[in-house]
Formats: structure tokens, C-alpha cells, sequence
């Protein structure tokens, strides 16, 4: 079973990686927003806009960032786990 500084820890990697993850969200927004703005003002607009590729690209990482941030709680489901086990053996 984990004791109170265990879980603190853990809280505060999941609250890093969230407010990580909060930042990287805004940046890419951000950088994205100003590439579509250079396209709109250089660009003759024939064929496929050239932003995509780059928004795809970082878009594949922010995904992961944010897969790991608010899904991935590896210490947390180890911990759940545990504690079936421990009912179950207590039980049986």
C-alpha cells in the first residue's frame, strides 16, 4: 500500500505532466496559428496548404503528451491492482 509521501509524489508527477501537457497544447495553437497566418499572406493557395504537415506531425506528439497526461497513471492502476489482491488473499 502506498503511504501519504508515495501518493504525493505521484500527484505531483501527474499534475506536472497535465500542466506540461496545458503548455504544449497552447504553444502548438499558437506556432499553427501564425503558420496559417504566413500561408494566408505568401501563398497562392493551390493545392494542399503546407501548415498541415507540420500540424500533423506535432499534432502525433500532442497526442501522446496528452495520452500520458490524463490517461496514463501506471503507479495508479500497479496500486489498484495491489489492493485487489491484498482483498482477495485477506479473504481467502
Amino acid at each position: 500500500m502506498e503511504t501519504n509521501e508515495q501518493r504525493d509524489q505521484r500527484l505531483w508527477r501527474i499534475a506536472k505532466a497535465r500542466a506540461g501537457f496545458r503548455t504544449h497544447l497552447m504553444t502548438y495553437l499558437i506556432i499553427n496559428g501564425f503558420l496559417w497566418v504566413i500561408w494566408l499572406i505568401t501563398d497562392d493557395h493551390n493545392g494542399l496548404p503546407w501548415p498541415v504537415w507540420p500540424m500533423i506531425g506535432w499534432g502525433l506528439g500532442l497526442a501522446f503528451a496528452y495520452y500520458n497526461a490524463y490517461h496514463r497513471d501506471t503507479f495508479g492502476d500497479a496500486t489498484s491492482e495491489y489492493e485487489k489482491l491484498q482483498q482477495k488473499q485477506q479473504k481467502g
